[in-house]
């Protein structure tokens, strides 16, 4: 036996779990995005994490655990992702917007004005903003090198080594472009992605408002996106 626990107990351990993440997920979704779906997938990465678990990859079983279940609810939403071309430009604008002024606190009319957008469209950009990012940035801000591993170990015939060289390089590169954020910023990226605190809970950390926590958040995702493939 692979570790001390059945399936049965794994599963009674990790729900609690697995519904934390899945509602802090849902929190930046679409109403179309059911929560029973996430913790679905969510358990189907734990069973995954479960079959497929060695000790001897060096990590214990809640890490691995925790990063599949997390893992394969964003593979479920990338699956299911789809933002019109004019949205995606929404978001670029306002990414870039953030990026190029990080120390101010905007306004939503502010924003409009800048941005010049009607109401409207700030509310879909809003409504949909954070569920980019998370979708584009959140496999390169938590560490998995450990599950890629593992992952290698299992289908070595699948492995490509010009990807895992760029995945290498990517992921080099961004490490160097976070170790250049502030501190301040650097927790913010520790408290969402590490810790999985909400927006409102790292704005009780620091002492700022929630929006404000956001537009920061938004601010250094976009630079950490230019860092890696430029603003184009």
């Amino acid at each position: 036996m692979k570790y001390s626990l059945n399936k049965d107990q794994i599963i009674k351990n990790f729900l609690p779990k697995i519904k934390i993440i899945a509602l802090n997920l849902l929190s930046t979704l679409p109403k179309s995005v059911e929560l029973d779906d996430l913790i679905q997938e969510g358990l189907i990465g734990l069973l995954q994490a479960y079959d497929r678990y060695d000790p001897s990859m060096g990590a214990n079983f809640y890490t691995y655990g925790m990063n599949r279940i997390r893992g394969a609810m964003l593979d479920y939403l990338r699956r299911i992702d789809w933002l019109p071309k004019e949205l995606r430009h929404l978001i670029k604008g306002y990414e870039n917007f953030m990026a190029d002024n990080p120390d101010k606190h905007f306004t939503d009319e502010e924003i409009m004005d800048n941005l010049k957008i009607s109401h409207d469209d700030f509310e879909k950009l809003k409504f949909s903003v954070r569920k980019s990012q998370i979708l584009e940035l959140d496999a390169y801000l938590t560490d998995k090198s450990y599950e890629e591993g593992m992952e290698r170990a299992i289908a070595d015939d699948a492995d490509d080594p010009e990807v895992n060289a760029y995945k290498e390089i990517l992921n080099e590169k961004l490490k160097e472009a976070v170790e250049e954020l502030s501190e301040k910023d650097q927790l913010i990226l520790s408290l969402y992605y590490e810790k999985g605190l909400t927006f409102r809970e790292i704005g009780e950390v620091i002492g700022v408002s929630e929006s404000r926590i956001s537009q920061i958040h938004t601010a250094i995702i976009a630079r950490l996106k230019r860092s890696l493939k430029g603003d184009e």
